[in-house]
């Protein structure tokens, strides 16, 4: 199962929501999890130091490919503490778009569940549209924003589901939400500084917390 996470603006939560589904499928899943980083920020949310590993710059560049050897289907993976192995961004582009369309379709048929994130979709990485595009679930992050959500409309393509960070004082509800995206909230994630702790001090993977793991128990 390929699950991608994405954004229509920055500083919407998706590293954090695509890190703690891992967590959480990691744990269901007896061959764990394969989180996929497509915009850099995984190794910090998870309390690791950058990675070494040509992730998938190098994976996907010129001299790379969407098969090698016993590293899975999107390159080198960095174990993860719970279950979880992560493909790093790695440096540079990403290459050619059939390429990344031949990796969405290594990575839907990989044996264990692969969650990608793809940060900021609309904005900056449109080169993972593929990724998003070829997901059994494909997860908008957003805030109840009225700029987040006018940019989401505008994406280039439709998510399967939104995960909703939830903030006192918001105009917008739940069910403006999926009005104006067009499809249901499958998840409602207060902001919750217990959160911002845990990623700060790089406990995501070994400590989650409650609250954010019942709200994405039925995402994953």
């Amino acid at each position: 199962m390929l699950i991608t996470c994405w954004s229509a603006k920055g500083g919407s939560g998706t590293t954090t929501v695509a890190c703690a589904l891992a967590t959480l499928l990691a744990a269901r899943h007896p061959a764990g999890c394969l989180l996929v980083d497509g915009c850099g920020d995984a190794p910090g949310a998870l309390g690791l130091p950058e990675p070494d590993a040509p992730g998938l710059a190098g994976w996907l560049g010129e001299a790379g490919g969407v098969r090698g050897p016993a590293t899975g289907p999107a390159g080198p993976e960095v174990p993860v503490a719970a279950g979880v192995s992560l493909v790093p961004r790695g440096v540079g582009a990403l290459g050619p778009p059939s390429r990344v369309e031949a990796l969405a379709g290594a990575l839907a048929a990989e044996a264990r569940p692969v969650v990608v994130d793809a940060g900021a979709l609309a904005a900056d990485h449109a080169e993972l549209v593929p990724l998003a595009a070829g997901a059994a679930r494909s997860l908008l992050v957003t805030r109840a924003c009225y700029l987040s959500l006018r940019r989401a409309v505008r994406a280039p393509l439709r998510p399967s589901g939104v995960v909703l960070l939830a903030e006192p004082g918001r105009a917008l509800t739940r069910d403006d939400v999926a009005e104006v995206v067009g499809v249901p909230v499958v998840a409602e994630v207060a902001v919750d500084p217990a959160v911002a702790r845990a990623v700060d001090a790089g406990l995501l993977p070994v400590r989650l917390p409650r609250g954010l793991a019942r709200a994405l128990a039925h995402a994953a």
